[in-house]
């Protein structure tokens, strides 16, 4: 090799290895101290995140704001007089519309809890013991004031049916961090002390998206996903050979046609055989601690809100990207002062364990936790000792994730009524989700039928406020 050629070859490794290295370190600087990498479709994530995943403890029905997280003795003083016109005229009432509007007051007393003083009703002792921990958002608002169209809207950022729930956002976002187990899984409990509302699975479709991206209900009792069991005769290799088989005529289908749905059906396949093996083992919380358990009240297999919980932790351990729990029977048309303490009971102790637990284990940083429903209830009476549906005002809880703990953010007027103060609308709550999982959600979207589909549609700000 004579000296030309020596000096030519010098050039192109500099080149090719050199120049590559500083590009390589060039993106890498730019993409922060953490990486921005992504397994989903957002690749790289628009920024840092400070969420990996979430957990929504979506309390179905609609719980009154006004017996958990904002006490207004203002409507205690009024309780029984006539509601002032000036709240509730021209407004969207449900069921009291046309009817006799009196005050009533809050059936519970409230208690500051913590060293930030967090307001919350005495009937939370437990995650009072966590008000450090929390930001409750008291400047909630919908726009849909009767049960289906509310959790379609909160749970989807539409009312039109078949768009993609929100849990089908996160993981079409960011992907899945684990290949065992779904990335969006759902979970339900009911108890005592309501109405039990039936929520259609259409809350977690994958809507337009492909459908590899709806969540997976899990049972709570009996088989945790059904046919998870092989048949009977039938062994995990002779298993492992059908779904071969199957996933081979697949794939001559896709080679043919090259629709993407039949990638995602080979992958549900392979996902399905791969969930035969880890489901059971999660779903057994038999061997977890006694002390564990106490902690969440929780006995294994009783398919209770307790129980759930923990599978959330079991779950967001092993890498699910969204988790849901929908605990029902919030429907507090009448008998709110007897039913309100048994839905507290249920839920009050599991959810401040999961905090407890979450960040005990160190994940609670990396975790959105969520606490509420689709809608408030009113600062009006109906049947005498229940509330209505309520749109204009009411609570959230949240923790960890990237939220400042040990805060109160935004406020309803004095009754309770509409949120005043820094309001929050649920497009909104989902682009601050995004935002904490590291999309901009006004990037973030897909086109059906010559539209850009997002979650938050074509509005919705992030509450920087209440962010680290």
């Amino acid at each position: 090799m004579n000296m030309f050629d020596q000096d030519q070859q010098k050039r192109r490794a500099f080149l090719g290895r050199g120049l590559g290295l500083i590009a390589l370190n060039s993106l890498l600087q730019a993409a922060g101290p953490e990486s921005r990498a992504s397994k989903g479709m957002v690749n790289p994530l628009h920024h840092d995140p400070k969420a990996k995943r979430v957990i929504f403890l979506y309390q179905a029905g609609g719980p009154s704001h006004l017996e958990t997280f904002d006490y207004k003795p203002r409507l205690a003083k009024m309780d029984g007089q006539a509601m002032p016109e000036s709240f509730t005229k021209g407004q969207q009432i449900a069921q009291l519309q046309g009817k006799q509007l009196n005050c009533f007051g809050p059936q519970f007393g409230f208690k500051k809890y913590g060293k930030s003083g967090q307001e919350m009703t005495e009937l939370f002792p437990h995650i009072g013991s966590i008000a450090d921990e929390v930001c409750i958002v008291r400047s909630m608002s919908t726009e849909q004031i009767n049960h289906d169209p509310a959790h379609t809207i909160m749970n989807t950022g539409s009312i039109i049916a078949g768009r993609p729930s929100m849990g089908s956002w996160a993981v079409y976002g960011l992907g899945a961090e684990t290949e065992v187990l779904p990335g969006f899984v759902v979970m339900f409990s009911s108890g005592r002390g309501g109405q039990n509302q039936p929520i259609a699975a259409r809350q977690w479709s994958a809507g337009i998206l492909p459908s590899k991206y709806q969540g997976v209900k899990f049972n709570s009792v009996g088989d945790p996903v059904l046919y998870i069991r092989n048949p009977h005769g039938m062994d995990d290799a002779l298993q492992k050979k059908s779904i071969d088989a199957v996933n081979a005529l697949n794939r001559v289908q896709h080679t043919a046609l090259a629709d993407p749905e039949i990638l995602t059906r080979i992958a549900q396949y392979e996902m399905a055989f791969k969930m035969q093996s880890s489901v059971p083992g999660l779903m057994d919380t038999s061997k977890e601690p006694a002390s564990v358990l106490d902690d969440y009240g929780a006995k294994p297999g009783d398919g209770s809100f307790a129980s759930n919980c923990l599978l959330a932790r079991r779950l967001a351990e092993r890498g699910v990207r969204f988790i849901q729990i929908y605990h029902r029977d919030w429907d507090h048309h009448a008998g709110i002062k007897q039913n309100m303490p048994l839905k507290a009971e249920e839920v009050d102790r599991p959810t401040a364990a999961l905090i407890r637990d979450l960040k005990q284990r160190g994940l609670l940083d990396s975790t959105l936790v969520i606490w509420g429903g689709e809608f408030g209830r009113t600062p009006m009476s109906q049947s005498g000792d229940g509330r209505d549906h309520h749109i204009k005002g009411f609570s959230f809880m949240l923790a960890g994730g990237g939220v400042k703990p040990g805060i109160s953010y935004g406020a309803t007027d004095e009754l309770g009524y509409a949120a005043i103060e820094n309001p929050v609308t649920v497009h909104d709550f989902h682009a601050t989700m995004l935002h904490l999982l590291g999309i901009e959600h006004q990037r973030m979207a897909v086109k059906s039928q010559g539209l850009d589909v997002r979650l938050t549609g074509i509005s919705g700000q992030v509450v920087r406020d209440i962010l680290v």
